[in-house]
């Protein structure tokens, strides 16, 4: 095996150029079909943690179709019964202009939320356990207005002290709190919510409860609108799926047209040691043997290409954890991408033994006598 290996190597050094040619079409193939999975899989993943927090959360509003403006207090109480352990967030909402001082206002979205512990954290400051007094204002407010804990700030004519400042919110979520100011739930004229979120332990536990407010709370009209976001998740990670597959299949059909540049090496290599052949099958070496010499030529051109395309795109991997600050490692370390890689290295060598078969099943069938004389 050795001298077959050593004998191979030494015919694949006679054309280098074409040699490195016909590998070089293994390498952006192989360099495709992991880049190409790594990216899509980064993308899926990045995607995840920022909407993952949406799956087991329900949301409930009124039925603007039958002229519903707010989700009473009674149907959050029965939310609430329904819901059990999970948590259930009232929400009012409003618009209007917050200023501080002689600066000029800026717009933002106003909620009234009774406990917003449950749905936010405070970058500086506590969140009350109720919120009966105060403001409380997301980051981008306090930026534009360059207000902080202790300040006050006037929103549509009313002055409130700031009580706390909203951390940064870096995922999708259905109450969007950078650019809006959390208000006492009494603040607003109307008892009812604009809607009601419900936090459950897990999505299947949410899949549960939408179906029992929809049969309980809408048993006999349809006074709310029920929304499981756990769907919505799902039908996005399907898409990215999708994506990936057709994803692969690119970096696939790179492959196959770099097996098609390695057949075609092979077959001219061949070619050109038909006599060389011919004086082999002469002296006694078998047809088996022959066949070998050329399949480990052709398995050497996919194994140096498949290890450099791989590192390539290794290296592709590691330069988003490096400057892409959004990518976590999570989303490019993992055994999905890991499969990808392994897929693409086996892929890549395979297609090369493929393109390789009738090359080395031409040169093993040559006659030797007809060799030799041509």
């Amino acid at each position: 095996m050795r001298a077959t290996v050593t004998l191979a190597r030494r015919n694949l050094t006679r054309n280098r150029l074409r040699t490195a040619l016909a590998a070089l079409g293994i390498v952006i193939g192989v360099f495709a079909i992991a880049t190409l999975g790594v990216l899509g899989t980064v993308v899926q993943y990045t995607a995840q943690d920022a909407i993952g927090g949406l799956g087991n959360q329900v949301i409930v509003s009124p039925n603007a179709d039958r002229g519903e403006e707010t989700v009473s207090r009674r149907e959050t109480t029965r939310i609430r019964r329904i819901a059990g352990d999970a948590a259930v967030v009232p929400v009012r909402s409003g618009g209007g202009v917050v200023s501080r001082g002689d600066r000029g206002g800026t717009f933002a979205t106003l909620y009234g939320i009774e406990q917003p512990g449950r749905l936010f954290e405070a970058r500086d400051g506590d969140l009350p356990e109720v919120h009966r007094r105060g403001a409380i204002v997301g980051s981008q407010v306090a930026a534009n207005l360059g207000v902080g804990v202790g300040r006050t700030v006037t929103v549509d004519g009313a002055e409130y002290r700031v009580v706390a400042v909203l951390a940064e919110q870096e995922t999708v979520t259905p109450v969007r709190p950078d650019q809006a100011v959390l208000l006492p739930p009494d603040r607003f004229g109307s008892d009812g919510a604009s809607q009601v979120i419900v936090r459950a332990a897990s999505g299947g536990e949410a899949s549960r409860i939408a179906a029992a407010i929809r049969e309980r709370v809408n048993a006999r009209v349809e006074r709310v609108e029920v929304l499981e976001l756990g769907s919505i998740v799902a039908e996005i990670d399907r898409f990215f799926s999708l994506l990936n597959t057709f994803l692969l299949a690119i970096g696939g059909v790179s492959l196959l047209v770099a097996g098609v540049a390695i057949l075609n090496v092979m077959l001219m290599s061949v070619s050109e040691r038909r006599e060389e052949i011919g004086v082999l099958r002469a002296v006694g070496v078998r047809r088996r043997d022959v066949l070998g010499i050329v399949l480990v030529e052709a398995g050497l051109l996919g194994v140096v290409g498949a290890l450099v395309g791989a590192v390539c795109a290794g290296l592709v991997a590691a330069g988003l954890l490096i400057f892409v600050p959004e990518v976590t490692v999570s989303a490019v370390v993992n055994a999905r991408n890991t499969g990808f890689l392994a897929l693409s290295l086996s892929f890549g060598v395979v297609i090369s033994l493929v393109s390789g078969a009738y090359p080395a099943w031409q040169a093993a069938s040559a006659d030797p006598v007809q060799a030799l004389r041509d």
